[in-house]
């Protein structure tokens, strides 16, 4: 009798042993499934504010270009060169940063203190930008640009642009009908778009 008592002793303990091995198994799939979810919606935000960051720039720099030539907005263009300093992307900035965007600068202000004649009004901005790249300070190059900070700069003067832009316009209906008015409107919704995505996938 002792020896059936252990051996259904025994027997009752390795069931209650495979099945905690069992539901602890099951614990672990649940928690990598969702480990596997929250790195792919991370991923996914990631690859949306890079996304929208260089399609924030390149319409930046594409509505500096209509202003520049006889496409003219009616946008203060001044604020595009913080904007695209802000939001531009860092492979580019970093590219910029360094001795090309030196010898850039270098050749601008050469050109623009002894061939003033022969320096185009439309360079003035680009100019600038790039100056405003290259020496930059690293509070503003490396810190400013990466925080929420810079996102709220640019999202405080695209807002600003655009509300100036639909004044202009005579209202947001008109700022499409205009001519070059859908090119204009649609630069300005884009460089709209980057700092609020970044806005929202900060406060998620």
């Amino acid at each position: 009798m002792r020896k059936s008592k252990s051996y259904l002793a025994m027997r009752t303990d390795y069931e209650d042993a495979s099945s905690l091995i069992g539901s602890d198994l099951k614990e672990l799939r649940l928690a990598a499934k969702k480990l596997a979810k929250h790195a792919v919606q991370l991923g996914s935000l990631g690859f949306g504010t890079a996304f929208f960051e260089w399609l924030a720039s390149l319409a930046a720099i594409y509505l500096l270009i209509l202003d520049r030539t006889n496409w003219k907005t009616n946008i203060l263009t001044a604020l595009l060169i913080p904007y695209i300093f802000l939001s531009l992307p860092s492979i580019i900035f970093s590219f910029l940063r360094g001795d090309v965007g030196k010898w850039i600068a270098f050749v601008a202000v050469i050109l623009r203190l002894f061939f003033p004649k022969r320096f185009p009004d439309w360079l003035e901005l680009p100019g600038a930008l790039i100056l405003l790249i290259v020496v930059a300070p690293s509070l503003f190059a490396d810190t400013l640009r990466s925080s929420i900070v810079g996102v709220a700069i640019c999202l405080i003067i695209a807002c600003y642009l655009f509300q100036e832009h639909i004044r202009a316009s005579g209202g947001f209906r008109n700022s499409f009908t205009q001519p070059h008015g859908i090119s204009n409107t649609i630069g300005i919704l884009l460089i709209l778009v980057y700092p609020i995505w970044a806005v929202v996938v900060y406060i998620v």
